[in-house]
């Protein structure tokens, strides 16, 4: 008995060892079981000259999930995970971001993804479908409604969308004012610095994933700025024209914001005649990681009344 005991504690304790000196060794078998939970498979197209990786599965009406700057799909396999089996949900890692091509010769301007969104829609033959994006996501999925309001059922933005003008500075707007680029991580510190700031209560995540994430932040670094600076160009875009947006919108904004803060729920309460706007209590910038079933409830009933208007 001693014996099993001694070869289970040094099993246990070899594993943990590997846990954090190999991480590389767990990331794959973990993201991949999780998406496998969710019903999603992971799959390629080439689009624009870009290879995207993309998430799909489950059955229904089409559900496209749009991730913010410098995130990636992965981002929304648990918020997807009650939804597929009432929605065919389609989750890209759009053009220049997490897996998919990022090249240097090509703009990642709302503009230009905008017409890669359609490009991708019409290469796996989806007509019509509905929109949820987070942060630059959600921005993208607000302006190719306004664009293609005929390929658009429904648009849910899952966390406030890049582009208002918050009647109150949040923290990451003071960063920005003082010439500082708070989502662009070069160091372990900055990484943890912006972990703090996209969550107002951080969900727990593995330590090989957030070891990927730590590194790929760092290795992207300066890819990252040029991004980031090329959108700062758009810092409000939005605000301008989110009045035209007609389709019927579902906006989740955390109460515990840092990145934009939540009294620009408000302004989106005024210019959208055809939209439900709540503000999630104690929840920060990323709501389908923070709070994934909920959220993921929220939009389920969202859609589903948005289903039954139809018919």
């Amino acid at each position: 008995m001693k014996r099993l005991f001694l070869a289970c504690t040094l099993i246990a304790l070899a594993l943990v060892a590997a846990w954090y000196g190999f991480p590389h060794w767990f990331k794959e078998p973990l993201v991949t079981a999780n998406r496998a939970a969710a019903g999603l498979a992971e799959k390629e197209v080439t689009v624009d000259a870009h290879r995207i990786h993309y998430l799909d599965g489950g059955k229904g009406e089409t559900l496209v999930l749009l991730h913010g700057i410098f995130a990636e799909k992965d981002h929304w396999v648990d918020f997807a995970r009650p939804l597929t089996g009432r929605y065919r949900v389609l989750v890209p890692d759009l053009p220049g971001f997490g897996e998919s091509s990022r090249l240097d010769s090509h703009s990642y301007s709302y503009d230009a993804q905008t017409e890669r969104l359609k490009a991708l829609l019409d290469t796996l033959g989806v007509a019509r479908a509905h929109l949820a994006g987070n942060s630059m996501g959600g921005t993208l999925a607000a302006l190719f409604a306004m664009r293609y309001p005929e390929r658009v059922a429904s648009v849910a933005l899952i966390g406030a969308p890049h582009g208002i003008r918050s009647p109150k500075a949040s923290d990451m707007d003071k960063q920005i004012d003082a010439g500082k680029s708070p989502l662009v991580a070069r160091d372990a510190g900055e990484f943890q610095a912006m972990l703090s700031l996209v969550f107002a209560d951080r969900p727990f995540l593995p330590y090989p994933i957030l070891h990927a994430a730590e590194e790929n932040a760092v290795r992207n670094a300066d890819s990252n700025l040029r991004l980031w600076h090329a959108q700062l160009k758009d810092r409000f875009l939005l605000d301008g024209r989110i009045g035209g947006l007609g389709a019927r919108t579902l906006v989740l904004w955390g109460s515990g914001d840092k990145v934009f803060d939540a009294s620009g729920a408000e302004v989106l309460k005024e210019r959208l005649k055809n939209a439900e706007v709540h503000v999630l209590p104690g929840i920060g910038h990323l709501p389908m990681m923070e709070a994934p079933k909920e959220t993921a409830g929220m939009v389920a009933r969202f859609l589903a009344r948005q289903t039954a208007a139809a018919h």
